[in-house]
C-alpha cells in the first residue's frame, strides 16, 4: 500500500482538526449532553470512518478496504468495552456529570498520540522481525483467556479498576497536590497560595494512561487484521474520535452488554490464531522448520471481517436477550418484595444501585440512579 507523505499529512492534520472542533463546539462549555446529541454525533463519526473505509477500497483496492473495516470494528469493539473502566475512574474521582466530557476528550487525545508511538515501533519491529506476530499472538492468546476467566468468575468490576487504574490513581495523588473539590472544569488551581491539581485532571491522567495499557491488546490485534501502519492509525483514530460520545450514548446499555467480554475473548483469540499462523508463513525462526517457512493456511481478511461481525452479533444479541430475562426476573422479584419487604430493605436500606460491566461485574454506582454515572 503506497500512502505517500502528503496523504499521512493530511490526514494527521485532519484528526487534529476533528479533536479541535469537537472541543470548541461541544467541550469547551462543560454540559451534560443530551442523548440526541450524544446518537447524532455517534452517527457522523461512524459514517466518516463508513466513508474513509470506502474511499480506502476505491484508491487502494478491496483488500485494504476490508483491512481496514476489520481494523475498525475491532478496535470500536474493544473500546466499548473500556468505557466499563471509565465508568469506575470517574466515579472513583466523583466527576460530575458535565465534566466527564472534558476529561474522556482530553485522554483520549492523549491515547491517541501515545498510540501513534506504539503504531510506528510495532511497525518498524515486525518490518525488521517476523518472529514478532509470535509475540503479539502469544499477547492476544494470554488477553483472551484473562478476559474469558474474568467474564466467567464474574468478579466485581471494582476490583479491575483497581487494577487497570488504581495504582496509576495512587501514583497520581502521590506526585501531583490534589483539592478534594471540583473547581469547574480547571484542570489545575490555586489554593492558599499554591498550584494544585483538581481531581479532573487526575481523572484525566487516568483516562489516558489506562487507554495507552488497553492498546498493549488493541494495537497486536490490529497488527493481526493488516500490517499497514496507516490503516492501524486511521483504525485507531476512527474509532476513538467517537469514543465520547459513545460513552454518554449507551449510558445505561453498558450493563446489559453481559457477553461482550465473551465475544471479544473469542474475537482476540481468533486473531491470535491468525498471527501465529502468518508467524508461521513468514518464520525465520532456526528452531522451528529449520528456519524454512511452514506452509500452513492463511486466514483471508473477508473471513476475519465475517468472524469478527457475526462474533459481535450473536454476543449482542445473547446479551439482549438475557438482560430481557433478567428484567423479567426482576421485576417479579421487586412485586414480591413490595409484598413482603425483607429485612433491611424498603426506607432502611443504605446501599444505592450499581451499574454493571460486559463480565456481569458490578461498578460503583455514585450517583444513585442505577447508570454508573
Amino acid at each position: 500500500m503506497d500512502v505517500s507523505m502528503l496523504v499521512w499529512g493530511i490526514t494527521i492534520i485532519a484528526v487534529i482538526g476533528v479533536f479541535v472542533f469537537d472541543f470548541y463546539s461541544h467541550v469547551r462549555t462543560p454540559h451534560a449532553p443530551s442523548l440526541r446529541e450524544s446518537a447524532t454525533w455517534s452517527l457522523v463519526y461512524i459514517a466518516a470512518a463508513c466513508v474513509f473505509g470506502l474511499v480506502v477500497w476505491w484508491v487502494w483496492g478491496g483488500t485494504y478496504g476490508g483491512e481496514f473495516f476489520a481494523g475498525y470494528v475491532t478496535e470500536k469493539a474493544l473500546s466499548v468495552d473500556n468505557l466499563f473502566v471509565f465508568v469506575i475512574i470517574f466515579a472513583k474521582f466523583a466527576v460530575p456529570r458535565e465534566l466527564q466530557q472534558k476529561a474522556l476528550l482530553l485522554g483520549i487525545a492523549i491515547a491517541l498520540v501515545l498510540r501513534g508511538v506504539f503504531i510506528v515501533l510495532g511497525a518498524a519491529a515486525i518490518n525488521a522481525y517476523a518472529w514478532v506476530f509470535y509475540i503479539f499472538g502469544a499477547i492476544l492468546l494470554y488477553t483472551a483467556l484473562k478476559l474469558m476467566r474474568e467474564s466467567l468468575a464474574g468478579e466485581e468490576a471494582e476490583d479491575d479498576g483497581d487494577a487497570d487504574g488504581g495504582r496509576v490513581m495512587r501514583m497520581v495523588r502521590k506526585v501531583l497536590p490534589t483539592t478534594t473539590e471540583f473547581h469547574g472544569d480547571r484542570l489545575v488551581t490555586k489554593v492558599d497560595g499554591h498550584r494544585m491539581a483538581t481531581p479532573l485532571l487526575g481523572a484525566l491522567v487516568v483516562i489516558g494512561v489506562t487507554d495507552v495499557l488497553f492498546a498493549l491488546d488493541s494495537i497486536p490485534a490490529i497488527f493481526g487484521l493488516t500490517q499497514e501502519p496507516y490503516l492501524v492509525f486511521t483504525a485507531n483514530a476512527l474509532a476513538l474520535m467517537g469514543l465520547r460520545q459513545l460513552f454518554f450514548l449507551l449510558g445505561g446499555l453498558l450493563d446489559r452488554l453481559v457477553y461482550l467480554s465473551h465475544g471479544l475473548s473469542v474475537i482476540l483469540a481468533f486473531i491470535a490464531v491468525k498471527l501465529i499462523l502468518h508467524a508461521l508463513h513468514e518464520n525465520t525462526l532456526p528452531f522451528i522448520n529449520g528456519g524454512e517457512p511452514v506452509h500452513v493456511p492463511e486466514i483471508s481478511t473477508g473471513l476475519s471481517l465475517g468472524v469478527i461481525a457475526a462474533t459481535l452479533l450473536v454476543a449482542t444479541v445473547a446479551s439482549l436477550l438475557k438482560s430481557r430475562r433478567g428484567g423479567g426476573q426482576d421485576q417479579a422479584a421487586a412485586g414480591a418484595a413490595s409484598a413482603d419487604p425483607a429485612p433491611g430493605t424498603g426506607s432502611d436500606a443504605v446501599d444505592g444501585p450499581t451499574a454493571t460491566n460486559s463480565s456481569g461485574k458490578a461498578a460503583p454506582d455514585p450517583d444513585g440512579d442505577g447508570t454508573g454515572r
